[in-house]
């Protein structure tokens, strides 16, 4: 069961684009840059995991940079960010196995039959795909679109488009497991 400390870390994460999107009018990007590096370190110390330490350790970067020139942009690269990192991390799956996914399907089935292996292979292809588009489109609309459309996009329709494919790639799972029941 999730820490109440993760639950508030894993909202703050969610509220991240809208708080860059209010903060605009009102707030300097110091600040927001400072809860955003208190935000990752946060995740960094519930998880202890190398991957959210390198987070906070780049989204200090981030803040910095935001700090030094006064500016948003550096802040709203945050979701590229995120996107590149699990990117990476599931792309080096790919290549030192076992892959993301099937490390987190053993956590339920830890007898995982071949087939199954090879599916979360492909799956972990699927996410890779999807975090390289995902990035793209935080970084573009990073770069050239209104905050209102950064905003829309990061900090709704991507977390959208992620429970699709989680829930798409659910029906599929059930398809193909009752295939090699039946089949």
């Amino acid at each position: 069961m999730p820490s109440v400390s993760s639950a508030l870390v894993a909202v703050a994460t969610v509220a991240y684009p809208f708080a860059v999107y209010f903060g605009l009018g009102t707030l300097e990007p110091h600040w927001v840059a400072a809860a955003l590096a208190a935000l990752v370190l946060a995740r960094a110390l519930a998880t202890r995991q190398a991957f959210w330490i390198a987070a906070a350790a780049a989204a200090a970067v981030l803040g910095l940079a935001s700090l030094q020139a006064g500016a948003w942009l550096p802040l709203k690269l945050y979701p590229v960010l995120v996107n590149a990192a699990l990117l990476g991390v599931f792309g080096a799956s790919l290549v030192r196995p076992p892959t993301a996914v099937e490390r987190i399907a053993r956590l339920s089935q830890p007898d995982l039959p071949p087939a199954a292996v090879a599916y979360t292979r492909t799956v972990t292809r699927v996410w890779c795909v999807f975090f390289a588009v995902n990035g793209a489109i935080a970084l573009a609309t990073a770069l050239w679109a209104s905050t209102a459309v950064w905003t829309l996009y990061n900090g709704f329709l991507a977390y959208l488009l992620m429970g699709a494919l989680m829930g798409g790639e659910w029906l599929v799972r059930r398809r193909v497991q009752r295939s090699a029941v039946h089949g």
